[in-house]
């Protein structure tokens, strides 16, 4: 049972005005989707989903990746990541959690990137035509405020009922005119030992 993909979206948005003022480096957002057929569409409750997450998984994590490096020039040039999945109506929030919440999916991302945190997720249920979003985050560095970002679309006919969309995120810079600090900031005001990675 490997993914019967129906489609794919790859999306590049650049901001080059924020708050009325130019950007002093323009802002990347990127993401790549793929619309999927629920591997576990019509098969009611399936209690051990691993068969379908090592079958579908690490395809859709090399075809989304390959989406966002080419897109990107690169994994050197990604520098905030994030990940989503959503659920049409007759599926489970579950189906869209085990396609991204695998190592099977995620590493390539993550490695071709170098990236050393966590992906940020979404994971959801809803009719075509719903809000799709990506959280991101620093690849390097969870407490860089700058880098989170939300990458949000919609695809007027996915997911239909029996199906998935599966999506990655990345942007090249940060928010444009980033003034709010660094998470290290307000753990330093308020007493914390930044220095100890054990504090932060």
């Amino acid at each position: 049972m490997t993914a019967t993909i129906r489609k794919t979206l790859l999306s590049i948005e650049t901001t080059l005005i924020e708050g009325g003022r130019e950007a002093p480096r323009p802002l990347k957002l990127i993401a790549a989707a793929a619309v999927i057929r629920n591997p576990w569409a019509g098969m009611g409750f399936v209690e051990d989903l691993k068969p379908g997450i090592h079958d579908a998984a690490p395809g859709l994590g090399e075809l989304l990746t390959g989406m966002i490096l080419d897109a990107a020039g690169g994994g050197a040039a990604v520098e905030g990541y994030g990940k989503a999945a959503v659920c049409g109506l007759n599926g489970e929030v579950e189906h869209a959690s085990a396609l991204i919440h695998t190592l099977r999916f995620g590493n390539h991302y993550r490695q071709a990137v170098g990236a050393k945190t966590y992906l940020a997720f979404t994971n959801t249920r809803g009719p075509a035509n719903c809000p799709i979003m990506i959280p991101l985050m620093d690849k390097n560095d969870e407490g860089r405020r700058s880098h989170y970002l939300t990458i949000q679309f919609a695809m007027p006919d996915a997911p239909a009922a029996d199906e998935i969309v599966v999506a990655l995120g990345a942007s090249i810079g940060g928010r444009p005119h980033h003034r709010i600090g660094d998470r290290y900031q307000d753990l330093k005001d308020l007493g914390h030992d930044v220095t100890n990675p054990a504090a932060v």
